[in-house]
Order: C-alpha cells, then structure tokens, then sequence
C-alpha cells in the first residue's frame, strides 16, 4: 500500500485498533501492546516491536503508519537552552525548546504550523497558519525534548509549557488530547500540574476548559490592561476583550479551582508605567492568581524595546505592595533566537 494512503495509527483509539485486529483474526489483547508502544515507549516502527509476531509486525507495517516528528536541527544557547527545529511528516517546519534551569528542565512546545493571531512583539505572529498539529506531533515534541535532556544533562523533563508556535486554544481538541497522552499511565505519565497552556486569550474556550475541568496550568498573555492598548499590539483583544476575558476567567476558577498566571512583558514607553502598573492590579483582583513579567526580546518585524531594568523594578514591587505574587522571568535563548516570541521559522521559498 502507497505509504500516502496509509491510516496514521496513533489517531487510533485502543478500541478501534482492537476491533481491527478483531477483523484480521488476532487476538484483542495485541491492541493494548500495540498502544503500549505507541504511547508508553513512543516507539516510531513497527518492526521494533518486539512482543509482537513478526507476521502482525509486518502486516501492520503495510496497513499504517506512524507519522513521527523528526529533529532537523538545534541550536544550542550560551546559557545551554536548546532550540530544535522539528520537521513534521508532511514536510512543515516548527520549532520547540529545552530550557535548563537549576531546579526543573522545561520543553516549549508548538501547537500549530504559524499562528492566526498576529500578535505584534511575536515573531510568529507574522507567519501564516497552515494547519494545526496532530495529538501525537505534540507528544513527539515532548519525547524528543526528554531525550535532549537526559542526554545533554542527565535530568529528564520536568516541565512543558505550550507557549511555542501557535495558539493552543485555537487547537483544543488535539491540545487536550496531547495532554491526555502525556499525563496518562498508559503514556508519559507526567502530573498535570507540571504542564502549563498559554493562551492570547479566546473567552469561550477558556470557559470550555473550565466545563472540561482541566488539570493542567492555564497562563494568559495580557500584556496591557487596557482595551485600547492591548488592542494596539494583540488584535485578539477585538473580540476577546478584558471584561470577556475576566468573566472566562473567573468561570474557569469557579469550576476548576486553578489559580491563572498571568504574563506580562514590559514594552519601554507603551506600557510600563504605574498607571499600567495599577491597571493590571485592579485586573488582578477577579480571581487568585499571579504575573510573571517576562523580558521582551527583540524580532526584526517589529520596533518595540524593552523597558529599562528600573522601570521593571518599580512595576514589578508596585504589584508586590498590592499583596500580589510577581516574579520577573529573564529571557532564555536569546542568543539563538529561542526566547520568548522569537520563534519563526526562517525558510526560503
């Protein structure tokens, strides 16, 4: 069978893959060692399957496949992040990063081919969106990264956070079911709480993982709260305004108990005032939560500058004064375009 017309196995239930073993006169059990592999030991061929007959083996070789992410090259930081471009089955590039610090070991992962949303400080808000990410293309990112880590520095993962390219929101089906996959006994067995989503903010899907009752950590880049300014530089904030987003918020806390992150870069002379300052604690005030201020790092599409370390300070101890928990994240990476809002692909056509 030409490879093209191939079923994609791991977009298989187990009750599907036991039905069709069911049909071929194999015994319902090889579904779950079939899944095992899959999920569990993130096997990518078949024929290593070892527990398996060779006659099933190679049966399965003809009938799926397994559409495996495959490093295409990294980039490794003076402060020892990786950045990994990832090349997809079908031939799309996206980007995810290893980030090492004293006490965790972090993957950023992308959730999309580009991004629809055209967030002005983000790199790939200037690139199209070509198509959303399987399930189990966000999974490899998550194997591959693991592995990166074990062996540069002997620690496994700790962390994920989806803060690569793309919107996860606007992905939801395949985000959450990435993270059943990673968090599942059957599969990565990672905790929930290790996993953070970062959204621009998408009112009625935020109010959907809080009906889903997720796990996981949810992060909202604010980064202004104020309509007209967030407006300026995040043209989600449109349709998705403050009040929208506050009223998400508060349904999501109310149904899951998870306190939200909120993160915020401090652009120099667009928002890093104590009038700002202030904005954002009355914002603060919905639900519990707390504000990472993260370095804006420079892309040549734009001509923002980040706010001098002294401005940032006094933002970042106005917020303190407020009773409001607020840790001020450095940048990662930089030096190999990795940091934050600095992913996109550079290709030429």
């Amino acid at each position: 069978m030409n490879s093209t017309h191939k079923i994609d196995i791991r977009s298989l239930s187990v009750d599907t893959l036991k039905r069709h073993f069911s049909e071929i006169g194999e015994p319902a059990f090889r579904a779950k060692q079939v899944f095992n592999w899959l999920w569990g030991k993130a096997c990518t061929n078949f024929l290593e399957m070892s527990n398996i007959p060779k006659s099933l083996r190679e049966k399965l070789d003809e009938t799926f496949t397994i559409n495996s992410v495959k490093i295409d090259q990294s980039q490794f930081s003076a402060d020892r992040t990786i950045k990994n471009t990832f090349k997809l089955f079908d031939g799309n590039i996206i980007e995810g990063v290893l980030i090492p610090a004293s006490e965790r070991m972090t993957a950023c992962v992308s959730s999309q081919v580009g991004c629809s949303l055209s967030c002005k400080f983000c790199a790939t808000g200037y690139m199209d969106r070509k198509r959303n990410l399987n399930p189990d293309e966000i999974y490899d990112q998550v194997v591959l990264i693991d592995k990166q880590a074990k062996e540069n520095y002997q620690i496994p993962l700790t962390n994920i956070v989806y803060m690569g390219m793309g919107e996860p929101l606007l992905n939801y089906a395949n985000v959450l079911k990435s993270i059943e996959r990673i968090t599942a006994e059957d599969g990565l067995n990672m905790a929930a709480r290790r996993i953070t989503v970062s959204t621009a903010g998408i009112a009625k899907m935020i109010k959907k993982l809080g009906d889903d009752q997720v796990r996981f950590n949810l992060a909202l880049s604010l980064h202004a709260a104020n309509d007209e300014k967030r407006n300026t530089i995040m043209p989600i904030n449109e349709q998705n305004s403050l009040m929208a987003l506050a009223e998400a918020l508060k349904y999501y806390f109310a149904k899951t108990k998870n306190p939200v992150t909120y993160e915020y870069i401090v652009f120099d002379n667009f928002n890093d005032s104590l009038e700002d300052a202030a904005e954002l604690a009355v914002f603060c005030r919905h639900l519990p939560c707390k504000v990472n201020i993260i370095e804006y790092n420079p892309i040549s599409f734009a001509n923002f500058q980040n706010a001098g370390i002294d401005k940032i300070e006094a933002f970042a101890n106005y917020l303190r004064k407020q009773g409001i928990t607020t840790n001020i994240r450095r940048s990662r990476g930089k030096d190999i375009d990795a940091a934050c809002g600095q992913l996109a692909v550079k290709q030429t056509e």
